[in-house]
């Protein structure tokens, strides 16, 4: 049920955005787009309670529930920067829109733009760890939480190999040719 849940919030994700942004641009109705925009994080909070009720409801902690952590964490994390990239390439196809900005190749600009990407993605690791640790916490000591706790280092090398990856464009800045 939860894996189905998770294809459902996705699907449902991209379900909003394209509708949302077709009511901003194409029908002309910015407010109605921003509600319907503003009705994404509350596909997550339907599979965080979905979650939580199926491992109150006697389910064993599995990868099913620690993966539902980690949608809901890359969604805090990445969904608005999504969010924008969509934005910017709807607008310009269908609203007259200025091209969308490309990231910047070399230089501080780069190194800049690899440390903003690397914090996206480190609180996407962040928010998935705390709600994981949650989980481990509502299941308590009478449930193997074994799967939860290697979701949780999946999520520990995520946010370092971000790190290492801004830190490379730190120390050996890409220079333009």
């Amino acid at each position: 049920m939860i894996v189905t849940l998770i294809v459902a919030c996705e699907v449902g994700f991209w379900v909003l955005l394209a509708g949302g942004l077709s009511l901003r641009y194409l029908a002309r109705m910015p407010r109605a787009g921003v509600a319907v925009l503003l009705l994404e994080p509350v596909l997550e909070l339907v599979l965080l309670i979905a979650t939580a009720i199926d491992l109150k409801n006697g389910a064993s902690a599995d990868w099913k529930h620690g993966l539902a952590a980690v949608y809901i964490g890359f969604s805090a994390g990445l969904g608005h920067s999504t969010l924008r990239w969509a934005d910017a390439r709807f607008a310009h196809r269908f609203a007259g829109g200025p091209p969308p900005v490309r990231p910047p190749k070399y230089g501080t600009a780069r190194t800049v733009h690899e440390w903003k990407t690397a914090g996206r993605w480190i609180l996407a690791a962040t928010v998935a760890a705390a709600l994981l640790q949650a989980a481990v916490w509502y299941v308590g000591g009478s449930g193997d939480v074994s799967s939860l706790r290697a979701w949780q280092s999946t999520m520990l090398w995520v946010a370092g190999i971000n790190v290492v990856v801004a830190l490379s464009y730190t120390v050996w800045p890409k220079k333009a040719p």
